[in-house]
């Protein structure tokens, strides 16, 4: 069964995105449950074994990048590097990395922003994250089918240290709310346009008399 809840959330550091991941690992999540996804600048600096060390076990090499991501990080699925237009290079995991890889393909709105709409985040949330992960925003999201799993893995990331924390149905119930705020405003103006008092002409008969 698909897993249609995502929760997200941004990290400014490898230490709570490792955590994070531990505690999901703990906790049951499966690999490809996770997503994380970093510029590559931001890998570098935080994650990158040399090449010339050892790698730790079930480390990946980021294509291009002259690095080794390992560690935690190693055991996610799919990790690599991958280009995104107009935005740079990048390293993903997990579910995100075949909608990132889709998410130009007939979309209105491509790259990362395209990729989380495509995840069921609603284009305001999904522009709000891609502007975090473009300023050096760690971000990791967990796919879960059942509400108890969604509550498990936002207690994680909000211990592990996670800003901006966020699920796919708050995000929806949260813009469905200013919608339908926004309709009733839209309908109180059109009622008060339809009762504004407009002056009639006199009577034909208060007419003649004059």
């Amino acid at each position: 069964m698909a897993k249609n809840k995502v929760v997200f959330g941004i990290y400014t550091t490898r230490v709570g995105v490792e955590a994070a991941v531990d505690a999901l690992k703990a906790a049951g999540f499966q690999s490809d449950d996770i997503s994380v996804l970093m510029s590559e600048k931001v890998s570098t600096k935080e994650f990158a074994t040399e090449k010339h060390t050892k790698a730790p076990e079930g480390a990946a090499e980021g294509a291009g990048a002259g690095i080794v991501i390992g560690g935690v990080l190693g055991w996610l699925a799919g990790i690599g590097a991958l280009a995104i237009p107009g935005a740079g290079p990048f390293i993903a995991a997990g579910p995100i990395m075949a909608a990132l890889a889709g998410a130009g393909a007939g979309a209105t709105i491509g790259g990362i922003a395209g990729a989380l709409i495509g995840m069921g985040v609603p284009e305001y949330e999904a522009k709000r994250y891609e502007g975090l992960v473009n300023k050096g925003g760690i971000l990791l999201s967990v796919h879960s089918d059942s509400s108890g799993e969604t509550k498990r893995a936002k207690e994680i990331l909000e211990r592990t240290g996670a800003e901006h924390i966020s699920s796919t149905t708050e995000a929806k119930a949260e813009h469905g709310e200013k919608e339908r705020i926004e309709r009733e405003r839209a309908e109180k103006e059109r009622i008060i346009e339809r009762e504004r008092v407009v002056p009639y002409p006199a009577p034909a008969e208060e007419a003649r008399e004059e």
